[in-house]
This record gives C-alpha cells, sequence and structure tokens, in this order.
C-alpha cells in the first residue's frame, strides 16, 4: 500500500446543538453537542515518494507549513511510529484541495488533520488502532477526535466522548458571514452560558435545545443576526461551533437551492447532505 496514490474527503461537519454544562478546574468548558458531518468539505492526496521524505503542499493557505494542522499530524504520526520501533516510513507527499473556509465553525482545520492521520495510517500498514489515533488527534484539537471517530454522536467532556446517535440526514443550506469570530473571545464572554442542564444522549432529540455562542455572536456581530433573520424566513437556522457559519435545514435539495437563490451576492455557501457515517470511512471503504 505503500507505493499507492491515496485522495480522501475531509469532511464538514455540523453541531446540531451545542451547550455548555460547567466549567472545570482547568479552565475547559465542559459540553455536550451531537456531531453530524456533510458531503461536502476538503480533499486531501497522498503522493509516493521515496523513503522517509515528507512534503506538504497547501497553494491557497496562508498559515506557515509548521503551523498547518496536517503537517503537524504527520510528524506527530512519524514519531509514533518511531516510538513503536519502525524507524523508516514510505516518503509521502501531501496535498490538500481546500473548500472549507477558515474560522467557519465546521471543522475544516480538524477534518484535515484527522483525514492526514487516517490516510497516512492506512498507507503505513493500520499499525494503530482508530482509538490510538484519536489520542493523537486530541492533542491537535479538541474536534479532531471525532472526525476519526467517523460516525455520528453524541459529544460530552470537551468533545471527546462519544455516544453514537442516528439523527435524520436533511438538505442543509451553509452561509458565512464575512466576519471573523474569535473563539478564545466567546469562551471568555461574561454573557456566554455556561449552566445548561444536562441532557441524556438518549432523549438529546426531546425538549428545546440551542447552541450557546448564538445569541453572544449575533450580539457581537450584527451582521450574523441579520443573516440569521433572514434564514429563518425560509427554514429552521442555527449557528454551528462557535461560528461564523449558518446552516438551515431543508427536505429537499431543490427546496435548499431555492433558499440559496436568496442569499447575498459576496457571502460564501453550499448545499449538502447531513451524513451519519463520514464520507472519510464510506471511501476507504469502498
Amino acid at each position: 500500500m505503500a507505493d499507492q496514490q491515496l485522495t480522501l474527503p475531509a469532511p464538514a461537519k455540523l453541531n446540531l446543538f451545542l451547550h455548555i454544562t460547567g466549567r472545570r478546574n482547568d479552565g475547559y468548558h465542559e459540553l455536550q453537542t451531537v456531531f453530524q458531518f456533510l458531503d461536502y468539505g476538503d480533499t486531501i492526496s497522498f503522493q509516493p515518494a521515496p523513503d522517509d521524505q515528507f512534503d506538504f503542499i497547501d497553494s491557497k493557505s496562508q498559515i506557515a507549513k509548521e503551523d498547518n494542522l496536517i503537517w503537524k499530524a504527520l510528524e506527530r504520526l512519524r514519531q509514533e511510529y518511531l516510538n513503536k520501533g519502525i524507524s523508516q516510513l514510505p516518503g509521502v507527499t501531501i496535498e490538500v484541495t481546500k473548500r472549507l473556509p477558515q474560522g467557519a465553525g465546521l471543522g475544516g482545520g480538524s477534518s484535515d488533520a484527522a483525514t492526514t492521520l487516517v490516510g497516512l495510517n492506512y498507507l503505513w500498514g493500520e499499525r494503530l488502532s482508530n482509538k490510538q489515533l484519536q489520542k493523537i488527534g486530541l492533542e491537535l484539537g479538541a474536534d479532531v477526535p471525532v472526525f476519526i471517530h467517523g460516525k455520528s454522536c453524541f459529544a460530552e467532556g470537551i468533545g471527546e466522548r462519544f455516544t453514537d446517535v442516528e439523527p435524520p440526514t436533511p438538505w442543509y443550506l451553509v452561509v458565512k458571514p464575512n466576519v471573523h469570530i474569535s473563539t478564545a473571545e466567546l469562551f471568555n464572554h461574561p454573557d456566554l452560558r455556561r449552566d445548561c442542564k444536562p441532557v441524556e444522549a438518549a432523549a438529546w432529540e426531546q425538549g428545546h435545545h440551542e447552541n450557546v455562542f448564538e445569541p453572544v455572536v449575533c450580539a457581537l456581530h450584527p451582521e450574523v443576526a441579520k443573516l440569521r433573520d433572514a434564514l429563518l424566513e425560509y427554514a429552521p437556522t442555527r449557528l454551528t461551533g462557535s461560528g461564523a457559519c449558518l446552516f438551515s435545514t431543508f427536505e429537499s435539495r431543490q427546496v435548499a437551492e431555492e433558499a440559496q437563490k436568496q442569499v447575498p451576492q459576496g457571502l460564501f455557501s453550499f448545499i449538502a447532505q447531513g451524513q451519519n457515517r463520514s464520507p472519510l470511512f464510506q471511501t476507504l471503504t469502498q
């Protein structure tokens, strides 16, 4: 497998709701959320290279190579293999084709890192388990493990404890306002609700749920509130993650496309269907 070319998706995710139930002594927030994947995202290709030669190509990103999560994932996985006594590895050149914007709440960078870990582990003989990859992923970012887990799930803790769920798989219109949102600023904002009553994984669809970041983001960025109100004219609409993207839920692609025609010019938007099994693993097992 080491000398084969491999192309894999790095799908987007949505947070169907997002609650904060408390704050830990180490400063991290206790979360409850449901992750669902989309059939839309970045693409990562792995090209064979001579042994122990590794490179990374990203023609669009302004992020320095050593700061990119894809490169960090490669370096971290190489170290893990070295720790297992595997000193010589097949070389690879990784190239990413970006479709997901940064700072969108869609998990683009985390998904790229997860696909890198899963893809390289596959090419290098699958010496690490999914659980071991998730542990490495958590070092890179809180959202990386769910992309390695690969199934829609109810997540708790800082987002690393999973209970698989099967939410409906509607069509979504996803729109990104032209704003930059600081996740760190939101987590420290005095108006952020941190006392949501915990819900059970088996009963998450019952009762009222929200994204606790949404009212804070809308207060800080009136353009997000304006766009949300406009989308609510067509369908239920919610913020994903800490934003900035909003997603509206539709029963068919056709109805979603009609709503997309009303999105203001200059805003990034796309239509995708919810997926309860990650397109990454759908591709790997084909």
